[in-house]
């Protein structure tokens, strides 16, 4: 998908590449090929790109990480949604490579009104007022791996590491569109052409 020069996923490379990042695990699934063939190595954009291959909706996102834990290692890794278009600087995400879960988090937008989480001086809270889990923030690989499901949603292990009292996060402020909606796509490419 084309959000201005760049396609969606070459942004989000762009800005790993320049936030300090050297590796980056893929997950392809629908037309997964054909991100694989544009995107090869990731040599060009000063990266080492892996894929992780699933089936279309056989795991849905937190099984799919799971999938993935062999290419991911046991270090806490960044988590970036290739479906959002941010200017969140991923260089911060370095700092919280010692989480157990942290997420950053945006103000509602129209289609999300209720929000996911509250955020009470940097830590996760299941009480109003909430924000929306941007798609972006930091894990513990055991996390997923303890989990004796194959498919489950991402949300499942935030709600774990918050009930045990073990997910941070922060507030991005800055620009975040999802762009899962043709309107907030047009939104987003109108965005990129201004920069």
């Amino acid at each position: 998908i084309e959000v201005g020069a760049r396609s969606l996923i070459g942004h989000h490379l762009h800005a790993l590449a320049a936030g300090g990042f050297e590796d980056v695990v893929i997950n392809v699934a629908y037309r997964g090929e054909q991100i694989v063939a544009a995107l090869g190595d990731g040599s060009a954009w000063g990266l080492r790109l892996h894929y992780s291959r699933e089936t279309p909706g056989e795991l849905d996102t937190g099984g799919g990480i799971k999938r993935a834990l062999p290419l991911l290692g046991e270090a806490p890794f960044a988590l970036i949604s290739a479906d959002v278009f941010t200017d969140y600087d991923y260089a911060r995400l370095h700092e919280r490579r010692h989480a157990d879960a942290h997420c950053v988090l945006v103000e509602n937008p129209e289609h999300h009104a209720q929000g996911d989480f509250g955020l009470v001086d940097g830590r996760l809270v299941d009480h109003e007022p909430r924000l929306t889990y941007a798609g972006i923030g930091v894990f513990d690989p055991a996390r997923f791996a303890v989990r004796d499901v194959q498919r489950f949603a991402m949300a499942d292990v935030i709600r774990d590491a918050l009930q045990a009292g073990r997910a941070s996060g922060e507030q991005h402020a800055g620009r975040w569109i999802d762009v899962g909606r043709p309107s907030a796509l047009e939104q987003a490419r109108r965005l990129a052409t201004i920069d």
